[in-house]
């Protein structure tokens, strides 16, 4: 009986991997040595990866993360190829470049079926997977890929935001809701700009209306920063999320791009700054008998 190279290496499934921060995290976790599930919408998108690695090393597989049905049977064929499954990374996705009035509805809606919603449904697998197939303290960890825009919104990518910022919430309250003991953690992930597809053939781009469309807008001001030279190298994103899942205690959230680490930074101390201004308005609306004081002492030691 022959034993496979990689039987006891760690397993990775991404979604969205033909392309971008997706694609460049499979070739890491090859390289490394480590195990994958590549899932996409064409898998023959990646048809010489199944020449170049072999099966005990490599999944490919179809999946639209908008179809729930599938995200289940995907599930289901991880258990009977691998058996065990040590992290998933949440990175399908695509934008859209249009002011929030003049997006159609039915597009907005399209994005969140992907954005927010397969990642809902892929989280939830995931969950069961780790915790009630994986050996016994094996556990797991979950990469949500946001964006710095998921943190501070920007105009023209309204409902991109809209979505990220649904993601961050939902990424807060699974891990809340997490026993210690499944030792299973979600992680968000806010990248800035990287040389990627995403403002490319991962963008879709309604008309700009003439009400948007002088110069000097918040609009054509932003428009102007999107398209410029992104920053980013997809290559060192996927080696700073190699190793972030290593980490006993990770961050919930890790900027990647130096624009991001100042956005976040700026815009957490605005929100303090507005906090401690108008303190004493969010204290009034209390009932008679719940003084600031007697509040704040009875949360004092709930875990926020």
């Amino acid at each position: 009986m022959t034993t496979s190279t990689f039987e006891n290496a760690p397993v990775w499934l991404i979604t969205g991997s033909s392309q971008g921060l997706g694609k460049a995290l499979l070739d890491a976790v090859l390289a490394s040595g480590q195990r994958a599930v590549a899932t996409l919408r064409r898998p023959e998108v990646l048809a010489d990866y199944q020449e170049r690695y072999s099966p005990d090393q490599l999944l490919i597989t179809r999946l639209d993360v908008s179809d729930g049905d599938r995200i289940v049977a995907v599930f289901q064929e991880v258990k009977g190829h691998f058996g065990r499954l040590d992290v998933v990374v949440n990175n399908a996705g695509y934008g859209i470049e249009s002011e929030i009035e003049t997006t159609p509805d039915d597009e907005a809606r399209k994005l969140f079926e992907v954005l927010f919603w397969g990642l809902v449904n892929v989280s939830k697998q995931a969950l069961s997977f780790m915790r009630d197939v994986n050996p016994r303290g094996v556990g797991g960890r979950i990469l949500n890929i946001s964006s710095i825009t998921g943190y501070s919104a920007n105009p023209v990518i309204g409902f991109y935001s809209a979505a990220k910022f649904a993601v961050e919430g939902f990424t807060e309250s699974f891990n809340k809701e997490m026993l210690p003991e499944w030792d299973i953690k979600a992680i968000i992930i806010e990248p800035g700009g990287f040389r990627t597809e995403w403002g490319k053939s991962s963008m879709v781009t309604t008309p700009v209306a003439p009400q948007y469309a002088a110069p000097g807008t918040p609009s054509s001001i932003f428009r102007s920063v999107l398209h410029n030279p992104p920053i980013g190298d997809p290559a060192k994103a996927a080696q700073v999320m190699l190793r972030i899942v290593k980490e006993r205690d990770p961050p919930l959230r890790l900027q990647l791009g130096s624009e991001c680490v100042v956005i976040v930074r700026e815009k957490a101390k605005r929100t303090i700054q507005d906090n401690e201004k108008w303190e004493d308005i969010g204290h009034s609306t209390n009932l008679d008998g719940y003084e600031k004081e007697k509040v704040l002492e009875h949360f004092k030691d709930i875990n926020f």
